[in-house]
């Protein structure tokens, strides 16, 4: 048996009940003793009284419970009503701050792009023959250098003004190839490193096979071997498995590693029977005969 609460009791089998009394009572207490002991336990009327008795203390009970824990839902409702109105208003807020920031950032972002596109087209501007003259409305360059320069002070500008954006991730890795151009290797391997262990795992691997690159520049092969191991092994959408295969078998060609380029043209060539990958490494492999 369950009472409305949940606590369960043992309940009796029918022989365990109360017997019933013997025949040698008086007969003038009979009724009495039948109405105490016997009615109790009948089988068919009884028990579906006292089945139905239960039944209804238990909804009366489970009923009483449930009205208590509305009325006491009801008053700490009313109690803490400032609390949870509050609490409305904080969650609107925090939703309202959430919303105003993305749409703020992903304005920031465009304005950052525009902005990323034109240092771009500084940095492919033509450079014009010493002694002939600027025009106003084609800008031109007369060195890489002066070249260079522009289109640095035009990524910082970037990276400064739009910190938080990925636009400042991509502003950030071309600071880095500003800094090569102008012979800076120092510059240009914080700016790599700065961009590599950024969040954005895209623009990271860029900046990463571009320090490579730098690596095997300036004579630290390990350097660039171990990076581009990184970038083989967690390729990614901007730098492919096969792009970092590619420059590891070229850096150690550079280096008089010649059966390590071998190896790598082979499985190259193996992975992309069909492609320009594959082709490239098979004219590599007939240029190493």
């Amino acid at each position: 048996m369950t009472n409305p609460f949940g606590a369960r009791f043992p309940r009796p089998s029918f022989s365990q009940r109360i017997p019933r009394p013997s025949a040698s009572f008086d007969a003038p207490f009979s009724p009495l003793l039948n109405l105490w002991f016997v009615q109790p336990f009948l089988p068919l009327e009884g028990k579906s009284v006292r089945a139905e008795t239960r039944h209804q203390l238990k909804q009366d009970a489970f009923s009483r419970v449930t009205i208590d824990a509305a009325e006491r839902t009801a008053d700490w409702s009313l109690e803490h009503r400032n609390t949870l109105i509050i609490g409305a208003i904080v969650v609107i807020l925090v939703l309202a701050a959430s919303i105003g920031g993305w749409y703020y950032l992903s304005m920031q972002d465009e304005k950052a792009s525009l902005d990323l596109s034109k240092a771009v087209r500084t940095m492919d501007t033509q450079l014009r023959p010493a002694g002939t003259p600027e025009q106003p409305d084609f800008p031109t360059f007369t060195s890489a250098k002066e070249r260079s320069e522009a289109a640095r002070k035009q990524f910082q500008a970037i990276v400064d003004t739009y910190p938080h954006t990925r636009t400042a991730d991509m502003a950030h890795y071309f600071l880095g190839v500003t800094a090569v151009n102008l012979s800076d290797n120092a510059t240009a391997e914080k700016n790599f490193k700065d961009v590599a262990s950024s969040g954005n795992k895209e623009v990271s691997s860029v900046a990463k096979l571009a320090l490579a690159s730098l690596y095997g520049q300036t004579n630290r092969p390990k350097d660039a071997i171990a990076l581009y191991q990184q970038l083989i092994n967690k390729p990614t959408a901007s730098v492919s498995k096969v792009t970092a295969q590619l420059q590891l078998a070229e850096l150690y060609q550079n280096t008089n590693a010649p059966l390590d380029a071998k190896k790598i043209y082979e499985q190259v060539k193996k992975d992309n029977p069909t492609n320009e990958a594959g082709q490239l490494a098979t004219q590599k492999l007939t240029e190493m005969k």
